[in-house]
């Protein structure tokens, strides 16, 4: 007979569920806020958590009361502004910032602040890359099978105790004990209405009644005896692997660290190839990052120099599109990678080489690659690189180009570039 005493602790996160129940309720305020908080970090605190406040106008609760009983009479007057069909123009004023929370300060000195609250690191990032994909993502060949997922494969008598099926435990126990007692109980029953027959009989039968009683204390006894549960009740849910086609991608990311890419266009590149990064180690497990830094010349670098080297110079886009194709070329067999590039540039380039790095890419990369964007980061007018990549987005599928004008525009590019579609298969 198996006995099962929860001695857990209750969890320090005791509310966890409700926290669940709100994220999911607010969700679109905390994502706009979450989108407005991103162009105001800093490189470094780009990943750490945030603190979100709404209008408490958003998250009122309705409230059930008692209305007024009884029989009433009321009159209600009528109007002399409008008429059925009229048009209602908006109240004037507009959101503001805290305050009474309904945008307008309060004129008796009190009011009533937006609602704050703080949500952690793994929250943030869920929010931040929810709907998010790597674009055209296909399935490599089966014989890649390197990786492997867990699923459910029915039910074992053995088992650790976080993996007890409490409910398919509890059918085996019922079952069990019916088949085990309802013989009996039938006996029970039908030895009272013996017992009965006797009692209405006008003669006394006090020996057969007392062997009755004595066979039905026996029966309820063993019946008792039956254990509510036993140790070959318990089911416990079997876990198996299966290998899957592991989709392998590599993600290129070059950066223009020329002289005309100050500081600041240079903070707003860096911030987008860390939400890249994060997107990336957060959603894929073997997704491998090539960093390419340019200006003259193109160099592959580690993600410590590629974010942090003060390196400047010249501006040659075509070096970085030649040391990524040779990269490709010598590493990463199109056949076997899902090959993906992101290009982070100001625009400045030598007039003769925008021409090259457009035959570059139609001839030579894109055909080898399932998504390349390009972000041009200025707010100047666009150049002669620019009008040669635009040339390539009109006629390529697997490339795009967004334009970043300030830190604010990070997120939302970043989402129209990344945005979810659906994976496909080889030969599906």
């Amino acid at each position: 007979m198996a006995h099962f005493i929860d001695r857990r602790l209750n969890s320090k996160g005791k509310s966890t569920v409700n926290r669940q129940r709100f994220l999911r309720r607010y969700k679109n305020q905390i994502k706009r806020s979450i989108a407005d908080a991103v162009g105001q970090r800093s490189v470094t605190d780009v990943d750490s958590g945030e603190s979100i406040s709404i209008p408490t106008r958003d998250v009122s609760e309705p409230v059930f009361h008692t209305g007024k009983g009884g029989k009433r009479e009321q009159v209600h007057p009528g109007n002399d502004q409008f008429a059925p069909g009229d048009s209602v123009e908006r109240p004037l004023g507009g959101e503001g910032g805290g305050g009474t929370g309904d945008g307008d300060a309060s004129d008796s000195g009190e009011g009533q602040d937006e609602f704050s609250f703080q949500i952690s690191k793994d929250e943030y990032l869920d929010l931040l890359f929810e709907d998010l994909a790597l674009p055209n993502l296909r399935k490599t060949q089966q014989k890649q099978m390197i990786q492997y997922e867990t699923f459910r494969s029915g039910y074992q008598t053995d088992g650790v105790p976080s993996n007890l099926d409490i409910v398919r435990s509890l059918k085996g126990s019922v079952a069990r004990r019916i088949a085990l007692t309802s013989g009996k109980k039938r006996e029970v029953k039908r030895l009272k209405m013996e017992i009965q027959a006797f009692l209405d009989d006008p003669h006394e039968h006090p020996i057969e009644i007392a062997a009755l009683e004595k066979r039905i204390a026996e029966l309820e006894g063993k019946i008792k005896r039956v254990p509510f549960i036993d140790s070959f009740d318990l089911r416990f849910k079997n876990y198996d692997k299966r290998a899957i086609p592991t989709s392998k991608a590599v993600m290129f990311c070059l950066m223009d660290v020329s002289g005309s890419m100050d500081q600041a266009t240079k903070d707003i590149a860096k911030r987008f190839y860390i939400l890249l990064y994060l997107f990336l180690t957060r959603n894929y497990k073997d997704v491998e990052v090539v960093y390419i830094r340019h200006h003259t010349q193109a160099k592959e670098v580690d993600e410590q120099e590629f974010f942090y080297s003060q390196e400047t110079g010249g501006t040659i886009v075509s070096s970085a599109l030649k040391l990524m194709l040779e990269i490709v070329q010598n590493r990463y067999d199109a056949g076997e990678w899902n090959v993906y590039a992101a290009q982070a540039s100001d625009g400045d380039n030598w007039a003769d080489d925008s021409p090259s790095c457009r035959q570059i890419l139609t001839d030579k990369i894109l055909p080898l690659t399932r998504y390349y964007s390009y972000i041009e980061i200025t707010q100047r007018q666009h150049q002669s690189l620019w009008r040669e990549y635009e040339t390539i987005a009109s006629n390529c599928d697997n490339f795009a180009m967004k334009h970043i004008q300030s830190a604010e525009d990070i997120f939302p590019t970043f989402r129209e570039l990344f945005k979810s579609q659906h994976t496909t298969a080889d030969g599906a």
